[in-house]
This record gives C-alpha cells, structure tokens and sequence, in this order.
C-alpha cells in the first residue's frame, strides 16, 4: 500500500484535490451556509491564480516537497521513527497527528509574531468565506510552511507514504472547513469532535479580534481545546458575523495584484495575539462590507 501511494503521489494528490473541490463547490451551491456577499467571478479568480502561483513556485523550489524530505530521512535513518522502528501504521498514525500539532502551532505563531501575521493575514482578508479561501495564502508564507514541514518530517523521520497521507488529509480539510455549506447543527456538534468544521474554522475568520485568535485547527479539532484557543459559536451568529479584516474592505483587495502586496501595507500588530488594541477593536463594531 506504501509503495502504491509513493508510486502514484502526484496523481493521488491531483485527485483528491479535483474531487474533494468539486463536492464542496456543489454542495456550497445546494446548500449554502451564508449568502455570498461578492460573487465568484469577483474572487475565485484571484483565490485561484494564487493557488497556481503557489503551486508553481513550490514545484521550482522544492521538486521533491516533503515526501522528498521522508524519503531523505528514510535513507539516511534520520529522525524518531528511523531510529525506533515502529509498525508502519502506528508510525503512520503518529506522524500524521504530530505534524497536524506542528501546523497547529506554526499557525498560532503566524498569529503571534507581527512579521509573520503581515504575511499570513491575506488569508484573512478574503471579504467572504467559501472553500477557495482555504488555499488563499501568501507565496512568502508558503515558502516559510514548507521549511518548517521539511524540518519537522526529518526529525520526526516520517515516513513518506504518511507524509503523502497528510498533505492530502491537510489539504481536503482546508477545503472541507472553509467552506460555505450547510451542516444540521447536532451532526456540527458531534463531527467537531473528530474534525474541524466549517462553522468551527468559520469563527477564526471573523473581524473581531479575540474571534481571530481562536480556533486555529485546520484538520484535527483537539488542540484548540487542549490549549485553550477554542471557541464554540460567533457572537453575532454565522449569518450576520462579518469575515475579513478591518484594514481591508475594499473590494478592490480582492484582486491578485493588492493580495500580494498587502504584507507591505499598513500597520502588522493590531490583530497580532499580544496586539495592544485587541480590548479595544472587540469593542469596536465591525464595520460594513461595501456593497458590489
């Protein structure tokens, strides 16, 4: 099965990215959980030419990704599970949950440093809430995930078939959890507990401060409740909360070209964890979306 999976990697991965993409893309249509405010033709142009960008350029830095890296390790017998020899599955199961831990902590240090929040809040300035926003991230950030997944499947000594597990699990949650769909509120409520959900992440995209720095899970839903970032519903409710960031409401931010270049723009710390003004923006009525 191992060898099936490394063998196959790259159309493995294409495939569940087409698949898991259609699904929600329809099922946002069929069933969605908030009315869009700015159509898709306003902003899956720009979510989507990022993702390409990204791809691209991860392709020309990194040919071999982090399955290169396990198998890298693997060779060399680098890191924990090279060096203790484990069953393959319970190997597998670990590195998957250690390296979902890594992103989970990676994404609150992003949300904590003012220099890496600058590069990650442009994930945070899609002005709606659909499953295009799970891969809207800056190419320096991108970068930046990829060194510290590197690092961390070679000392971990992942193996590679889990390494591939993950990034398809990472990535088919990401597109799962944000996206704009409908779930009965008592199926929400159980399947919170084994995943994130869509109406979990959706609060981490709020305007309001203390709702940004919460629920920072993308696949596993236990650490936020293990270190105390979990919050379980939006004040003013999933319909009415307001997605975005203060800063940039114009829908003119949607477009590629000021998505790059928001890093460079404006103050970095009022959003940060430890940002001065955190007491008073919660305070603050989040303001408007300018109509289309």
């Amino acid at each position: 099965m191992a060898d099936f999976i490394l063998s196959n990697e790259p159309v493995i991965r294409l495939g569940f990215f087409i698949g898991i993409f259609a699904l929600m893309a329809c099922w946002e249509v069929l069933a969605p959980r908030r009315k869009p405010l700015y159509g898709r033709l306003r902003r899956w142009p720009s979510n989507l030419g990022i993702v390409v960008l990204n791809t691209l350029l991860l392709r020309l830095l990194f040919p071999a990704a982090a399955v290169g890296a396990a198998l890298l390790a693997e060779q060399g017998g680098w890191g924990l599970f090279n060096y203790y020899r484990l069953p393959f599955w319970l190997a597998a199961l670990a590195s998957v949950i250690l390296l979902d831990l890594i992103i989970y902590l990676q994404h609150v240090l992003f949300h904590a440093a003012p220099l890496l929040w600058r590069l990650h809040r442009m994930h945070h300035a899609d002005l709606d809430y659909d499953l295009t926003t799970g891969a809207r991230f800056h190419p320096v950030e991108i970068i930046l995930s990829m060194l510290i997944k590197l690092a961390f499947v070679i000392a971990l000594g992942a193996p590679p078939a889990a390494v591939v597990i993950f990034e398809i699990l990472l990535n088919a949650t990401a597109m799962f959890n944000h996206s704009n769909i409908r779930l009965p509120r008592p199926i929400d409520r159980v399947l919170r507990w084994i995943v994130v959900t869509p109406d979990m992440h959706r609060v981490h995209h709020s305007v309001l401060i203390d709702e940004t720095n919460s629920n920072f899970g993308f696949n596993l839903p236990w650490w936020d409740r293990l270190f105390g970032t979990y919050r379980d519903q939006p004040r003013a409710g999933h319909e009415k909360m307001t997605i975005g960031l203060n800063m940039f409401r114009d829908p003119a931010d949607l477009r590629l070209d000021r998505m790059l270049i928001q890093p460079l723009i404006g103050p970095a710390g009022d959003y940060t964890i430890q940002g001065r003004d955190s007491a008073a923006a919660e305070r603050t009525p989040p303001p408007q979306d300018r109509s289309q």
